[in-house]
């Protein structure tokens, strides 16, 4: 059956139901395909709830090629379970779908295929070329004098690839102040921390010295997400960048504490206890 559409710009206490509303999907859905990855979709529930169902995002649902929509575009696309979740929320495509999700001929692809499904903007998941992507959408918006915002969102991990601050120097000379880029900044990649893996620090000054307007939050505090986002419409002549300092594996305590959730599911009894401590709101 086709899933309610959200109404759009509620209060806290309605995103905070639906932020774990989709946790359980995320849960449901990578548990029963076996494969997936969890810890990176529960870092960023908050972050597509506020663009989704905060007010932020301007989209229609019925019609997801609306050339004044605004565009989101998922740059770490294995946290395609997340976006799947969120888009039949907000009503694209009948909930069922989800049960789909990496089987053989299913449009429901292990990272987001654009045209697979209405609401999916880029073909991601080879990571780092999201926000060049997003620079595209941008460009070609000024061409076709649509005014419109575009939304990405990068993985921490990806931002120690060298496209990721070749699109950050090209959107600051192109002043792309409809261009907002938010940070997952989990501190974790699938192989281990980032501090050993690849210092980002000093991240917010990195991001300045290119010319970005910067703003800082923590990635789970609805309230404070929806204040960054108000906070860049009034940007002007430069891009965007939100950190947002996240917890991998959010909302889970034993996901929290193993960052190799990153690429494997929970089995079955590990998704029970994770279900209930998500259904009584672990570390909120």
């Amino acid at each position: 059956m086709p899933v309610k559409i959200c109404q759009r710009g509620g209060s806290v206490d309605i995103l905070k139901k639906i932020a774990k509303e989709l946790r359980l999907d995320v849960l449901e859905i990578t548990t029963r395909a076996g494969s997936g990855h969890p810890s990176s979709c529960f870092s960023a529930v908050e972050i597509l709830t506020v663009l989704y169902f905060g007010g932020v995002l301007r989209y229609r649902a019925s019609e997801p090629l609306w050339p004044q929509r605004d565009r989101f575009i998922m740059s770490k696309g294995h946290a395609a379970p997340l976006l799947y979740a969120v888009l039949a929320r907000a009503g694209y495509f009948e909930r069922d779908m989800l049960w789909k999700l990496r089987e053989i001929d299913s449009p429901v692809q292990g990272h987001p295929v654009q045209y697979c499904l209405p609401g999916v903007e880029a073909t991601t998941g080879s990571l780092g070329q999201g926000l060049s992507i997003g620079i595209g959408h941008v460009l070609g918006g000024r061409l076709n004098k649509l005014n419109y915002r575009v939304y990405v969102l990068l993985g921490d991990g990806e931002c120690e690839e060298g496209q990721v601050w070749e699109a950050a120097m090209a959107a600051a000379h192109f002043r792309a102040d409809n261009l907002t880029a938010i940070v997952d900044y989990n501190k974790y990649q699938e192989t281990g921390p980032i501090e050993r893996e690849m210092q980002l620090e000093p991240f917010a000054d990195k991001w300045k010295s290119f010319g970005w307007e910067v703003f800082q939050a923590d990635g789970h505090d609805l309230e404070g997400l929806l204040a960054g986002f108000n906070s860049i419409l009034s940007v002007k002549g430069k891009p965007s960048v939100i950190i947002a300092h996240t917890v991998k594996g959010k909302g889970v305590s034993f996901v929290e504490a193993d960052y190799t959730f990153h690429g494997r599911a929970l089995t079955k009894e590990q998704a029970e206890l994770a279900r209930r401590e998500i259904e009584e709101g672990f570390s909120e």
